[in-house]
């Protein structure tokens, strides 16, 4: 049987590819092994950072799969670990993910992108928010587009469902940079590497710091930082690592991190 996820890892990256033709959308069985990949990735320690992409040069992920969805898959239904996708509702996630976008990536496509902390995407990639055309609601998107982007061209794609090219994608601020779609790949493990090579303690701090101060007024968030009352500020602070920080500063050496 043809497995729709394949993942190939490096070191500490982790790369996992999307890979149920023609389409690549998800049914409720992909998105219940995309959460198992994730959540492992996650409590991995020897991994740093994942790239999510899309088999094929022609889709990233065009979102719940209708035709399964007519063979009986419930929209409502099981999910798994991590809801749609395994990604975008996966809690604790406090290691970086790159999404590279190969192609079109709409729907709950575009949802599982922007559950990803950096996406890149090929030139030829085009992005829209469907959903609306057939009287359903782009309820993920709906709570993350806003947050990302100014809220009057959120509403605008959410209301409209009309679709985008890449480069519209990189002016709203809705992926951080386009690249030729031969080098997309090669421009994601060139990110994955740079990450890899950080702080893992830091970016698990910024994760939760960024995740908690969402609904928080800047001063109780900032007051529950100093204080040290979230786990990975704590982790963080009474680290190997933050002592291994000042040391190579002032060494004039490059630090070696190892994520205790």
């Amino acid at each position: 049987m043809i497995q729709p996820i394949k993942t190939r890892r490096d070191g500490a990256i982790l790369e996992v590819t999307l890979d149920r033709p023609k389409a690549n959308a998800i049914d409720l069985k992909t998105s219940r092994i995309m959460g198992e990949v994730f959540r492992d990735f996650r409590d991995d320690p020897d991994l740093r950072v994942a790239i999510l992409t899309g088999g094929g040069e022609k889709f990233f992920c065009p979102g719940w799969d209708l035709k399964a969805a007519a063979d009986g898959d419930a929209v409502d239904g099981d999910y798994g670990v991590g809801g749609f996708g395994g990604l975008q509702e996966l809690r604790d996630m406090n290691k970086p993910v790159i999404a590279a976008v190969n192609g079109i990536c709409c729907g709950g496509g575009l949802e599982l992108a922007l559950s990803a902390d950096i996406i890149l995407a090929a030139d030829h990639a085009s992005f829209a928010l469907p959903e609306i055309r057939s009287g359903t609601v782009a309820d993920a998107a709906s709570v993350k587009l806003p947050k990302r982007i100014p809220y009057h061209i959120a509403m605008e794609l959410l209301l409209t469902g009309r679709w985008f090219d890449a480069e519209e994608a990189h002016r709203r601020g809705i992926v951080n940079r386009i690249v030729p779609a031969a080098d997309l790949m090669e421009q994601a493990w060139d990110m994955a590497r740079l990450l890899a090579s950080g702080p893992p303690l830091v970016y698990a701090a910024i994760k939760e710091i960024v995740r908690d101060a969402e609904d928080s007024k800047f001063q109780d968030a900032m007051n529950r930082i100093t204080k040290r009352q979230l786990r990975s500020v704590d982790v963080l602070y009474s680290s190997d690592d933050q002592l291994e920080g000042a040391k190579a500063f002032a060494e004039k050496r490059d630090p070696v991190w190892k994520g205790r």
